[in-house]
């Protein structure tokens, strides 16, 4: 029976790696989440073997992939050959879960379509402009950005495909043009783009079941089904417990080996699941998981409960939906399987990375936290203190 944490670790490229750019990374993946900007750069660099933090900045500058607001209305990167069509699908359902939430703050579409058309004049030419910037020029227009409204401005832009994000500056998001970065095709049918959504995701995910795609994409369930049932017969299917996985293939995995990953928040391999069950089996066995499954806290080492619920909002208007274990700090994988969560902190040059397991850890399996370490070292390209 396929061990279903293992192929994820392969298919999502964290495993015996095949790809060898961000950009490559980025549309394999569809989409990858960018809520947190440091966090995001290490969810692709940790794929591609000798990725580094600069590599990453350097992709985003040379308009390889960009930021923006994308899947379930997250901030995600996404290859920018796909942009238009990503968007295209899925910022229509976006747009109309707002609705209610333009009411609340007052966003008429005049207003929304005002706002989008003045960042537009802005940033043409080339320009890049960071938030604040945006803002002032927003409210000397006669445009009130008080609250969330400017948040929500952004975000409408960036869906109807106007701007996108480039990069920071000063740990300030920095804004072009979409239009000149990415020239605006013909859109391919939307069952085409559906049916491409369905086969990036569960060639990148996989195995995956039609409810996971369905929350990761965050489209209608008739629409993710279609997607699925066009792309069906280029992926394989396999019941397992009673219940249908897709994937794009099957790797050979090696038994016995042992791989540690330290993997960023909110990186793919965990949020890109409505279930996931598959990843708690090392905790589970510890009884630091309810039986049943998904319903409870995790409980680290120290005996104290760990954050187990997703936000449901973000200063720059993103949405999350609520949902256990996911925490809010980095995970530590021992074999595809939580165990632990880690946090780095960067002082005089050097990046010192704190480990917090769950559960003890062998000779063997700290040899190989060791190795994880050090490669996020050479991905920051700073010296490593373990802590």
């Amino acid at each position: 029976m396929t061990d279903i944490a293992r192929t994820r670790l392969v298919n999502q490229q964290i495993a015996h790696s095949t790809l060898n750019s961000p950009e490559e990374v980025v549309s394999h993946m569809g989409a990858i989440q960018a809520q947190d900007y440091a966090g995001a750069k290490w969810a692709v660099g940790l794929r591609p073997p000798g990725s580094t933090d600069a590599g990453i900045e350097r992709a985003l500058a040379d308009r390889d992939i960009v930021r923006t607001w994308a899947i379930r209305g997250t901030l995600h990167f996404v290859a920018a050959k796909d942009v238009r069509w990503l968007l295209a699908l899925v910022a229509p359902v976006i747009i109309r879960k707002n609705a209610r939430r333009y009411r609340e703050l007052g966003l008429e579409e005049r207003t929304l379509t005002q706002s989008c058309e003045v960042l537009l004049e802005a940033l043409q030419g080339g320009g890049l402009l960071d938030r604040r910037s945006l803002r002032k020029i927003l409210e000397e227009k006669g445009i009130d950005t008080e609250g969330q409204r400017f948040a929500y401005m952004l975000q409408r832009a960036s869906l109807e495909g106007i701007i996108c994000q480039t990069g920071m500056r000063k740990n300030s998001p920095l804004f072009a043009a979409l239009g000149e970065l990415v020239p605006n095709d013909d859109p391919i049918p939307r069952d085409d783009g559906l049916t491409e959504l369905a086969k990036r995701y569960f060639a990148s995910h996989g195995p995956a079941t039609l409810g996971d795609f369905t929350w990761w994409s965050g489209l209608p369930a008739a629409d993710a089904r279609a997607g699925l049932e066009t792309a069906g017969p280029e992926l394989m299917r396999e019941n397992i417990n009673g219940r249908d996985y897709w994937s794009g293939s099957v790797p050979v995995i090696r038994t016995g080996s042992t791989e540690v990953n330290l993997l960023p928040v909110f990186d793919e391999y965990i949020v890109g699941y409505k279930d996931r069950s598959a990843i708690l089996d090392m905790l589970r066995e510890r009884g630091l998981v309810p039986k049943a499954g998904m319903s409870g806290p995790i409980l680290p080492a120290t005996g104290r409960v760990a954050g187990n619920r997703e936000r449901t909002g973000d200063q720059d208007g993103s949405t999350i939906l609520a949902n256990p274990f996911v925490p809010f700090t980095p995970t530590i994988l021992i074999n595809g399987q939580v165990a632990g969560t880690w946090k780095r902190t960067i002082d005089r040059g050097e990046v010192i990375i704190a480990p917090s397991p769950f559960i003890p850890c062998t000779h063997i399996q700290k040899e190989a936290y060791s190795a994880a370490a050090h490669r996020y070292g050479e991905f920051l390209d700073m010296p490593v203190n373990r802590g």
